[in-house]
């Protein structure tokens, strides 16, 4: 794999689990040691008021909750011991609980999946322009598959209790939550693919997802047709019905299947000799105004202009007269060689060549 090292991770696995109480072990690992150590500043408190100094009052407190006892001092009257007794009864139940929580996680291995899941995020946190997929059914599945066949590093969003990703992060949890896009790196990310199998879920996600990051590139998954319109207006780059798609792709193998095949093969296998390219002219480009035959794209690096998308529109086989602008997408063929001869062109300071 690229990059960063990756790790398996399920959100069955037992440092994900929640308790009956719907709290993590950790939650109510801290949950008892704040409950503890308010009971230790307390009945130090109480002791100091009763007549002790301090370290004698946090001494007598210790040794009360944790069911040692040295006996009482000499002289205590009544309330302190009906003192002592809430204390024990209060204290020693919190401390037991607390030992409890640290036992079962040190024995049930939560403890080594908490420090794992950190290093992940960890990991996550150093990524940048990476692509987040949000849910792992069967489409996020075959997404993300694609995506790291082509060398582009995932996150994956699920709220799945049986997921398991392997050798892709992994953030279990609700894509809703911006919380759980802002553990997915969503302002570092270069793409989002939303792969929900709710229309809902999708355009909320949507809309989340741009408000957070303006510039990020989305591709949502649309279950119905009347949904198209309404993902676009919540921000989504793409909307993409599968059924439609799978339709569509069935229909066109079915009548072309020489031509179908050979784009499906360029465009989805990544050990083929031929690949194709996708380049934006940005603004202040050299080349924007100029016709495409001042590029010599074919003369200087062998690869073939095959479309140029602008403003919604695609002009196919271009010729020689077309005038590039800025924002023009330009959709390029060739090998891996011819490619990168053409990438370096693309990005050359000057209209001269590479």
């Amino acid at each position: 794999m690229k990059g960063l090292s990756r790790m398996r991770l399920s959100r069955q696995s037992p440092g994900r689990r929640l308790t009956s109480s719907g709290l993590e072990p950790s939650q109510r690992l801290l949950a008892g040691l704040a409950v503890l150590f308010t009971i230790l500043v307390a009945g130090t408190t109480g002791y100091v008021l009763l007549g002790l100094d301090v370290l004698d009052g946090l001494y007598q407190t210790v040794i009360t909750i944790s069911t040692v006892g040295y006996g009482d001092p000499e002289g205590v009257g009544g309330r302190y011991q009906l003192f002592t007794i809430g204390l024990i009864l209060l204290g020693t139940g919190t401390s037991l609980y607390t030992i409890g929580v640290v036992i079962e996680m040190l024995f049930e291995g939560r403890l080594d999946d908490q420090f794992r899941r950190r290093r992940m995020q960890r990991s996550i946190d150093n990524l940048s322009g990476h692509s987040v997929i949000c849910g792992y059914g069967q489409v996020g599945r075959a997404i993300a598959a694609a995506m790291d066949d082509g060398g582009t590093e995932v996150v994956v969003i699920d709220r799945d209790p049986d997921i398991i990703a392997d050798d892709l992060f992994l953030i279990p949890g609700d894509a809703t939550n911006d919380r759980t896009l802002r553990d997915a790196g969503i302002e570092r990310a270069k793409s989002m693919v939303l792969a929900l199998d709710s229309d809902v879920d999708n355009l909320y996600v949507a809309l989340s997802a741009r408000s957070l990051c303006p510039g990020l590139f989305i591709v949502a998954r649309a279950n119905s047709a009347g949904a198209v319109p309404k993902l676009h207006q919540a921000g989504a780059n793409r909307v993409i019905n599968p059924h439609q798609i799978g339709g569509s792709r069935m229909a066109a193998i079915a009548l072309r299947p020489g031509v179908a095949g050979y784009f499906e093969e360029v465009l989805r296998r990544t050990d083929q000799d031929v690949r194709l390219l996708e380049h934006r002219i940005p603004e202040g480009s050299h080349f924007v105004g100029r016709p495409l035959s001042e590029l010599e794209l074919t003369q200087r690096t062998g690869c073939g202009m095959l479309a140029i998308h602008r403003g919604g529109r695609w002009l196919t086989n271009p010729q020689g007269g077309h005038q590039l602008a800025a924002n023009d997408e330009l959709v390029v063929l060739g090998t891996d060689e011819q490619l990168s001869l053409a990438l370096a062109l693309f990005e050359s300071e000057s209209p001269s060549g590479v």
